[in-house]
Parts: structure tokens; C-alpha cells; sequence
């Protein structure tokens, strides 16, 4: 590196007042660094940009100093990192361009000495053990911790697939397995790298980040788990090291398999449909190129622009028809899967089949929805059987035409004033949870008693297991009922129930229980 020094005082007391947007520099300026923040944390924010050169930690100021190998690289991380904060110890940080060109490495005043921490990570990132090992002690600054990473997913409006979960992490490093699961109504996995460290940087870099913007937020901590044991292959879990696993009782997806991460695996800022921006995306090498991305969805097309740092997706494609199977012919109406297939997604047709009624499609606003919707409610209870949701193959329903035989079996709700989210401002995106056995009650008029509730959800033939109001003017209640099965009966009874003077009851899943 060059012996070139920082600004005089000279120099510092004539710029001041006077700043300008500083031109780009591979060495950036870090603000508001908590006090207890590693070095290493602070290198780990440019790790998934390229190869870091230096780092001068000002802890009495919070601030520090971050020196990339190539302009290019700084560039791209400061065109990311500027419509997504990065967080530090949860707290936000700020990164600009420094005045400075490049940091010195000798020890005169005020200069910046070869920092540990970068030696330590720089090791890691090309793969050298025997180096990591020796620094270990001198740096301090190697986490304590596994290879396996708990990652919790709020506010899923839009589906999170497990071949998403994979095109996120695999940038990261090697990953040898993921398993998808809910608990305490919550979308969660586990994921399994290679090593330990690169669990570490992705936790750093993408804990608190959405997938889509104002939604899918990660989640992301350290499990207590060494290792991950998968059994099959499929939509919920996945042995990357393992192609000779069975499918099991799965829904196997569009691709089976996905080839195994490199450390050059691309990864693909994925979008959801228009309007929202993507929100997670990582900088590529420059120069066109063109690449599958198999997923749950089916295969995408990702163009990665001549420019370095952008890349463009089309909209995500597929159906918006679901096919849904295993119905009970005797207890099951178009206004039923409308409302309960409306918890995910505006649906705007619905037909069960005239010659076998156990069998429906519902046509949802967009493909998302759609996946979103089999994401919830494939292998749901019921009326006593366990439903089945997948794509069809047809993209519309068909209206009846005039004078043939149909009994009320195909409707058109695309006008339907119950629409949850045709408000794209709604706080029913925040809301989407699994179907439980919780129903989050809302626009209760001031005249309704607990008993009245309850005596309504009874004579609906639900066991009512506890309730409890959650404003003082008790417009929001949680109501508890004997089973996600009894839930989902009477959200489908009793959403929209009319009290009188166009008054209607709003009832939702909810991730909380009593």
C-alpha cells in the first residue's frame, strides 16, 4: 500500500464546515458503532462485497474506518447498504464514502496499524485454517458458536420457499442442509453451513433484513444444534451433501435439487411482484450473464446488468388457480374457501367441481398469493379431512355459461367488498399467520359482552377455551378454541358476522395464544 498520510490538521480545519459528498473511495466511514462491537463485526459488514484490506477502529467516537480491496467493491457495498441499513448489536450504522483514499499500515501518529480482526476474517474468507488458528488468540475475535443458524421469518406476506432460503444463505458459504418448520406460529428453520464462520457473517449481514421490502423479515440467531439430521427431500427440508434421499410425505417441488454452493455462488436479489422492491440483494461481477434459479415457483431468469452492483428479475411467474382436493363433498360451499383462502390472498373466483365435489380450484389474485395460500393450507383439517392444495393446471376460471347446469357451485367474488388486502396501505399484510387455534377478533361493537362472544362461538359448535379483550374500549379480542380445526370452522362462520346497524365482525388467525 501507499505511504500516503490522512488530512493535516491544516487540511482538516479547512475543510470543516465546508463537506461535500465525498467521491467514491474504497475506504469507507463507519458512524455510530456501538462501544462493544468487534472489529470483526465491522469487517463482516464488507464481506459479502469482496476482500477487506484494513480497518482503523475511533472506539471513543464510534466510528471506524474500513478499507476494501477495490473501488468496485466499496462502491457496491455502500449502493447496498444505503436503502438497507445494516445493524450492529441492533443498533443501526451508517456507511459513506471517506475522504481518505487508502489507510496506511506504519505506526507513525494517528495511523492506522494492521488490524487483527481483518487478518482473522480474511483467513477465514479464503479458507485458511492454519492462519485462522494462529490469529485466534492474538485478535479475539472469533465468535463462540456453531454452524447452525436459527432463522425466524416475520411477516410473511409473500412465500418463503426453501430453494429462497437457500439463493439468500448459499452466498454466504456452503450449506449443507435446511429444514423449514412452524412454531409458536411462526415460520422458522434451520440451517447448517460448513463452517462456523460463515454462519457468523451471515448472521451479520442479514439479521434484521427484509426478503421483500416491508415484509419477510429475517430473524436470525445461533441454534444450540451442532448438526442437522434430514431424512427426505423435499419442499420442507434438504440435504445438499445427500441427492439420494427420498421425498417422503412432502410435496415435492418444480426442481428436486439445486447444485452445490460455491463460494462464487450468485445470488439473486429476488423480487416479489410489482410495487414491492426487492429488499435483499448482493452485489455481481460485471458483464452480462444469464442463469436459472430453481425454485419452488419454478425456474426464474435472472439477467444480471453490464453495470456491477444491479441486476433485474422479471415478475415472478406462475399460476394464480389452485387446484384443492380432498374436500368434504357434504359440508363444503364456494363462500367457505372463499373466506378461509381469503385469510391469504384476495380470491376472486371459486368453482367446486359439478361431478365430483370433493375437488375445487380457487383463483387467486396473483401467483404469489396462490403459493402463499399452499404454503398455509395445504394439509389443514377440514370438516374431518385433511385438505389438499396445489397449482392447477388451468390459469382462469371459467364462468358457467347462460343456461348451464352449475347449482351455485362457481362464483365470482372478484368485486367482493371482503377482500382483505385491496388496500395496499392494509395492516392485514403485517397480519398473515398459520391457521391456530387463536382467532384475533376486531371491529367488536361497544355493545358486545365476553358472554356474547363466547355464546356465538359455541352455537358455531366451537369449545371455547379462554378470551381476552385487548383495548380498554374492547373493540380487539383472542379468542381460544378447543383446535386449529374448530378455528378454522369459525373464521369461516363467522367472519363478517353481521351485529346489527352494519356492524360485521373481522376475525383473523393469530400468532398469539391466551
Amino acid at each position: 500500500m501507499s505511504n500516503s498520510t490522512p488530512a493535516t490538521d491544516h487540511e482538516k480545519k479547512k475543510s470543516k464546515g465546508k463537506r461535500l459528498p465525498c467521491s467514491p473511495s474504497r475506504v469507507l466511514h463507519i458512524r455510530q458503532i456501538p462501544d462493544d462491537v468487534t472489529g470483526a463485526e465491522v469487517v463482516s459488514l464488507g464481506l459479502p462485497f469482496g476482500k477487506v484490506t484494513n480497518l482503523l477502529m475511533l472506539r471513543g467516537k464510534g466510528q471506524a474506518f474500513l478499507e476494501m480491496a477495490s473501488i468496485d467493491a466499496a462502491v457496491s457495498m455502500v449502493n447496498y447498504y444505503a436503502p438497507a441499513t445494516p445493524h450492529l448489536h441492533h443498533q443501526p450504522v451508517y456507511i459513506q464514502y471517506s475522504k481518505y483514499k487508502e489507510l496506511r499500515t506504519d505506526n507513525q501518529h494517528n495511523q492506522a496499524r494492521p488490524q487483527p480482526a481483518v487478518q482473522c476474517v480474511n483467513a477465514v474468507q479464503h479458507r485458511n485454517r492454519d492462519i485462522t488458528s494462529a490469529l485466534a488468540a492474538e485478535c479475539g475475535a472469533l465468535p463462540r458458536h456453531g454452524s447452525v443458524l436459527r432463522i425466524v421469518v416475520e411477516n410473511v406476506f409473500y412465500p418463503v420457499t426453501l430453494d429462497i432460503l437457500y439463493q439468500i444463505f448459499s452466498k454466504f458459504g456452503f450449506v449443507l442442509r435446511i429444514i423449514m418448520f412452524h412454531k409458536n406460529n411462526q415460520f422458522q428453520s434451520l440451517l447448517q453451513y460448513s463452517d462456523a464462520m460463515n454462519a457468523y457473517y451471515a448472521k451479520m449481514s442479514l439479521d434484521g433484513h427484509c426478503i421483500y421490502t416491508g415484509c419477510c423479515t429475517l430473524r436470525i440467531e445461533f441454534s444450540k444444534l451442532a448438526n442437522l439430521t434430514v431424512k427426505y427431500n423435499n419442499d420442507k427440508s434438504r440435504d445438499f451433501t445427500r441427492i439420494d434421499l427420498p421425498f417422503g410425505d412432502g410435496q415435492r417441488t418444480v426442481e428436486t435439487s439445486i447444485p452445490f454452493a460455491t463460494q462464487n455462488t450468485i445470488f439473486p436479489s429476488y423480487t416479489g411482484p410489482p410495487g414491492f422492491a426487492p429488499a435483499l440483494g448482493f452485489p455481481q461481477g460485471a458483464g452480462p450473464s444469464v442463469l436459472p434459479v430453481p425454485g419452488a415457483l419454478g425456474p426464474l431468469m435472472v439477467t444480471t446488468s453490464a453495470a456491477p452492483g444491479h441486476m433485474t428479475i422479471p415478475d415472478i411467474p406462475g399460476n394464480s388457480v389452485l387446484l384443492v382436493s380432498n374436500l368434504n363433498p357434504e359440508a363444503i360451499t364456494p363462500y367457505g374457501l372463499f373466506i378461509l383462502f381469503g385469510v391469504y390472498g384476495d380470491v376472486h373466483r371459486v368453482k367446486i367441481m359439478f361431478k365430483k365435489r370433493g375437488i375445487a380450484l380457487v383463483q387467486m389474485a396473483d401467483a404469489t398469493q396462490a403459493q402463499l395460500a399452499i404454503n398455509y393450507l395445504n394439509g389443514q383439517r377440514l370438516y374431518g379431512r385433511v385438505m389438499h392444495a396445489t397449482l392447477s393446471k388451468y390459469q382462469t376460471i371459467q364462468l358457467p355459461r347462460e343456461g348451464q347446469e352449475d347449482k351455485g357451485l362457481t362464483k365470482d367474488y372478484s368485486n367482493s367488498p371482503l377482500h382483505r388486502f385491496k388496500n395496499p396501505c392494509s395492516k392485514n399484510f403485517q397480519n398473515i399467520f398459520p391457521p391456530s387455534a387463536t382467532l384475533h377478533l376486531s371491529n367488536i361493537p361497544s355493545s358486545v359482552t365476553v358472554d356474547d362472544l363466547k355464546n356465538l362461538f359455541t352455537s358455531k359448535g366451537s369449545t371455547v377455551k379462554g378470551f381476552k379483550f385487548l383495548q380498554k374500549d374492547c373493540k380487539m379480542a383472542l379468542i381460544q378454541l378447543g383446535s386449529v380445526e374448530e378455528a378454522v370452522h369459525a373464521l369461516i362462520e363467522l367472519h363478517n358476522h353481521d351485529f346489527g346497524e352494519n356492524q360485521h365482525l373481522r376475525v383473523s388467525f393469530s400468532k398469539s395464544s391466551i
